[in-house]
C-alpha cells in the first residue's frame, strides 16, 4: 500500500513534523472500502492544497485531523461532479479571489512564456452609465501582431464588435472569436459617436515581448530612461537586460519605470529587474515569502534561505545584469498594475526612493504556483490520463521591513487617471501621465485635473488569461512530506 511505502520514506527522511507523529498514524482508520469513482484529479488537488495552500488554515476540509480515513475523505471529493466544483466550492478559503484551476496546463504554461491569442489590440473596457453596453479604448497595438499597420491605433474607440453592441454578457465571446470586427467611434462632450470606419482582424496566437518601449528623454539638459514594461515573463529577462544596457550606455540618470498596463508575473523576474534598477545591494534581502504555518516552519528550520528573494547580479544562463545603481526611481501605475508591479514598488522602498505617478493599484501581495498530479507536483512524472493544475496561492510577499502591499493598493504620489479624451502618445510627453512623471522630475509640479468622463472601468485586454494579474513562482519549495491520505 502506498501510504506504507511513504511513512517508510518519511522515516528514513526524517521529515515527518511532530503534528504528523507515529502516534497519530497508529489512531487513523486507514481501511478502504471500494469506490467505483475514478478520483485521481480530486486526490491530486486535496493533496495539493492540504500541503501548500496558504489559507490553509481557514478550510476546515484541509485540517489534517479533519478526516477519520480515507474513505471518509473519498466520500467527501465525490460530493463535487467537477474538479472545479471542488477546487472552487470546496477547498477555497472566502477572501482568496485569484487562486484557479486548469484543465490544459499547456495553455498555462504558453501564457507563462507569452504566448496568448490576440487580435493585438490592447484594450480598456468601459461601461455605459445606468447601462450593461460597454466600449473599448485602444491602449496600444502590440508590434509585429495583425493590428500592427493597421487603421486602428493608441486611443481609438470601440462600440460594436462584429456587427453586435458589446454587452457585459457577450464582449468575452465577441472579442475572442476567430475574426473581429471592431466598428470605430469617437467622443465628444462625454457624447460616444459610432463613426463609418471598421477594422477587420483575426486573432492569432501571438508572442508577445513585454518590453514595449526603451527610449531616453532630454529632460532640461537630464538624461531620463523610460521603459514601459507590460509583463515579468521569465523568456524575456535577457530583452530586458538589453533594454537597462541601452539605457546605461546612453548615460541616463533618472528612470522612469511605466507599469501603467503591467499585471504581475514571475517574482524571479521582478527581483532581477530590481537588481538592474539597483546593483548596489547584491545579496540582500528583495523581498520575504510567508507561507501556511506548518511550511512556515519547516522552512524556518531546514531550508531557511528559501524564504528570501535576494538582489542577484545574473540572469538564467549566467549573463550578468547591467545594473543602473540608481537611488532613486519613478514608477507610472494605475489601477491595472498588479502583483509583481506592486512587488517592485514595496520591495525598492526600503531601499532607493520611489515615486509613483498615475492612480492605484491593485492591491495584491499573494503569489502562486503550478501545482501538477505528480508524487512531488513538478511538472517531470505528471500523471499522463489529465492535463489538469492548481495554481493555488501559496506566499505573501512582504519587503526587507516585513511590510507587504496595502490590500486596497499602492496610493500615487501624484494622483493622474488616463483620460480616454486625451491619452497622448506612449513614450513621449504628450502623454498626460509620462507629462506628469516628468514634471516630478524638474520639480514643476502642477494642478492636475480630474479625469472628465463619468464611465466606469469594466474590463481589459487579458482578463481571460490565466494568468491575469497573478503573481507567481518559478517551483514549489521541498515537501513537507507528511500527507496522511497518500494514494
Amino acid at each position: 500500500m502506498k501510504f506504507n511505502k511513504w511513512l517508510l520514506f518519511f522515516i528514513f527522511t526524517g521529515t515527518m513534523l511532530t503534528s504528523c507523529s507515529e502516534d497519530e498514524n497508529d489512531e487513523i482508520d486507514d481501511s478502504v472500502t471500494e469506490n467505483p469513482e475514478n478520483l485521481d484529479i480530486e486526490k491530486f488537488i486535496y493533496r495539493g492544497m492540504n500541503e501548500y495552500y496558504l489559507y490553509k488554515s481557514d478550510v476546515p476540509e484541509l485540517a489534517n485531523d479533519h478526516f477519520a480515513n480515507r474513505t471518509e475523505r473519498d466520500e467527501f471529493l465525490t460530493d463535487f461532479e467537477t474538479p472545479e466544483d471542488l477546487f472552487y466550492d470546496g477547498l477555497l478559503a472566502p477572501q482568496d479571489r485569484f487562486s484557479y484551476i486548469t484543465d490544459d496546463y499547456i495553455a498555462l504554461e504558453n501564457n507563462f512564456s507569452g504566448i496568448a491569442t490576440t487580435t493585438g489590440v490592447d484594450f480598456r473596457l468601459y461601461r455605459f452609465s445606468n447601462s450593461d453596453d460597454l466600449f473599448g479604448v485602444v491602449r496600444y497595438i502590440i508590434p509585429e501582431s495583425n493590428a500592427d499597420g493597421q487603421n486602428i491605433k493608441r486611443g481609438d474607440l470601440f462600440t460594436r464588435v462584429n456587427g453586435e453592441t458589446l454587452t457585459i454578457d457577450n464582449y468575452s465571446a465577441l472579442l475572442s472569436s476567430d475574426e473581429v470586427i471592431y466598428h470605430l467611434a469617437s467622443i465628444e462632450d462625454n457624447v460616444i459617436s459610432e463613426t463609418s470606419e471598421t477594422v477587420t482582424l483575426v486573432n492569432e496566437e501571438l508572442t508577445e515581448n513585454p518590453v514595449l518601449i526603451t527610449k531616453t528623454l532630454d529632460v532640461e539638459g537630464m538624461s531620463v530612461g523610460y521603459i514601459m514594461y507590460n509583463s515579468f515573463v521569465a523568456d524575456f529577462d535577457a530583452d530586458l537586460n538589453a533594454a537597462f544596457s541601452q539605457l546605461a550606455a546612453e548615460g541616463i540618470t533618472k528612470l522612469i519605470l511605466d507599469l501603467r498596463y503591467n499585471g504581475g508575473g514571475r517574482v524571479s523576474s521582478a527581483t532581477r529587474m530590481a537588481s538592474m534598477i539597483t546593483g548596489q545591494f547584491k545579496d540582500e534581502i528583495f523581498a520575504k515569502e510567508k507561507w501556511n504555518g506548518e511550511l512556515q516552519n519547516l522552512l524556518e528550520t531546514s531550508y531557511p534561505d528559501r524564504l528570501y528573494n535576494r538582489f542577484t547580479d545574473t540572469i538564467d544562463g549566467g549573463e550578468s545584469i547591467t545594473s543602473l545603481n540608481l537611488n532613486d526611481l519613478y514608477v507610472i501605475t494605475s489601477s491595472s498594475s498588479a502583483s509583481a508591479s506592486e512587488l517592485i514598488i514595496n520591495g525598492l522602498d526600503p531601499y532607493i526612493e520611489v515615486q509613483k505617478v498615475g492612480d492605484t493599484t491593485t492591491g495584491k501581495s499573494q503569489a502562486s504556483v503550478t501545482l501538477y498530479d505528480s508524487p512531488n507536483f513538478n511538472r517531470v512524472n505528471a500523471n499522463p490520463d489529465h492535463t489538469y493544475a492548481i495554481q493555488p496561492l501559496v506566499l505573501e510577499s512582504v519587503n526587507s521591513m516585513d511590510v507587504s502591499v496595502p490590500v486596497n493598493g499602492i496610493i500615487p504620489d501624484v494622483a493622474i487617471e488616463e483620460n480616454i479624451w486625451n491619452l497622448g502618445v506612449l513614450g513621449e510627453p504628450s502623454d498626460p501621465l509620462l507629462s506628469a512623471t516628468l514634471d516630478l522630475i524638474t520639480g514643476n509640479r502642477r494642478f492636475y485635473p480630474e479625469r472628465k468622463h463619468n464611465f466606469k472601468e469594466f474590463s481589459e485586454s487579458g482578463h481571460n488569461r490565466l494568468d491575469y494579474q497573478r503573481m507567481y513562482i518559478d517551483e514549489v519549495p521541498p515537501s513537507l512530506a507528511k500527507q496522511l491520505f497518500i494514494d
